[in-house]
């Protein structure tokens, strides 16, 4: 039998010591082959043509261009999947989702101490995501808006959840929708500076106000509330938040299934919950148990997701009454919600 094809990793970055501390991370899995290093775009774009990568880990700040320049070179001459890992995004986190914006499938800041050995399995799993994600797909869809509704139920509350390719829909979802919502919790993994900044932005497109979640925080209507980067977010009596640090699950924190159990046992009936892109099974337990609840739950369909993991996790479990594509799920929200 042929062995198990490798994914075949090309590494962009301009310093030495992090091409080869990369190269010794991904060298650990034995699904994975760093087929090239690049100190620059310039080589970049001739090791693509010649070694034929499946994905692309980009710094930002180079010589010669800078990384931004060349992933939407990338993306409009030779779309792939690209992650961006870069000391700039963690004191830069408007450039990292700027990077997302203009198609990169991940973000992966740097530690600041010259040792990258902390971010060892995170790397593997978002290659390993990458490797797998269409993002080709996902980036043109277009999310008609949707007026506004009458007759809101004020006592649902929205909840979603969203890995690779997640920043993304629910950028389309929430730019979508209008001023006049039920509460709105998301859960997203991503890294701790980008999620408050990810939060501001979205509150500077959408007619909801969207915000990082605070301890302690109420929900209220027309509000979205983001889970912070390394937080589990949890849902307590009297839709209250709650932000914790406790274990990984499913390697994420904070998890979408955390968000879901708790509320499956608050909300029950009033929750609607979904479990858009990403890669891996986060959420899909929790789902089936909002789902069992009395909860109406969908999931995001194949076509329009850039990682069809936990989304297709979710429907194998039989958690999901309804499987979407990402432009029908701001006007089955709304349908969802009103009276």
């Amino acid at each position: 039998m042929a062995p198990e094809r490798k994914i075949r990793v090309l590494v962009v970055d301009d310093s030495v010591v992090v091409q080869m501390a990369l190269r010794r991370i991904l060298s650990r899995d034995s699904s994975i082959q760093v087929v090239g290093v690049a100190p620059n775009p310039l080589v970049a774009r001739d090791k693509i043509l010649e070694l034929k990568p499946d994905v692309l880990t980009l710094d930002i700040e180079m010589p010669e261009m800078d990384g931004l320049t060349f992933l939407r070179i990338i993306m409009k001459e030779r779309p792939m999947p690209v992650i961006i890992v870069s000391s700039m995004t963690q004191h830069g986190s408007e450039i990292a989702l700027e990077a997302l914006r203009c198609g990169a499938v991940d973000v992966l800041g740097k530690p600041s101490s010259s040792s990258v050995g902390d971010i060892d399995q995170e790397l593997i799993y978002k290659i390993q995501s990458a490797a797998n994600s269409r993002i080709y797909r996902a980036v043109n869809v277009e999310v008609p808006k949707i007026a506004d509704g009458a007759n809101i139920d004020f006592s649902k509350v929205i909840l979603l959840g969203a890995s690779t390719g997640g920043p993304a829909a629910i950028g389309h979802i929430l730019t979508a929708l209008p001023a006049v919502m039920p509460p709105i919790c998301v859960v997203q993994h991503i890294p701790p500076i980008f999620s408050k900044t990810l939060a501001a932005r979205l509150n500077t497109q959408c007619a909801l106000t969207v915000k990082e979640a605070e301890e302690g925080d109420k929900l209220m209507p027309n509000c979205v509330y983001f889970a912070p980067g390394d937080h589990h977010m949890l849902l307590e009596a009297n839709d209250h938040i709650r932000l914790n640090q406790g274990p990984k699950v499913c390697y994420q924190r904070p998890s979408v299934d955390i968000l879901f159990k708790t509320a499956a046992r608050v909300l029950g009936k009033r929750a609607v919950a979904g479990i858009l892109t990403g890669m891996g099974n986060d959420g899909a337990d929790g789902l089936l148990a909002l789902k069992n609840s009395g909860a109406l739950t969908f999931a995001q369909n194949e076509d329009t997701s850039v990682v069809y993991g936990m989304p297709k996790e979710a429907v194998r479990l039989g958690a999901t009454q309804s499987v979407l594509p990402l432009e029908k799920i701001p006007a089955f929200l709304l349908d969802a919600v009103s009276k």
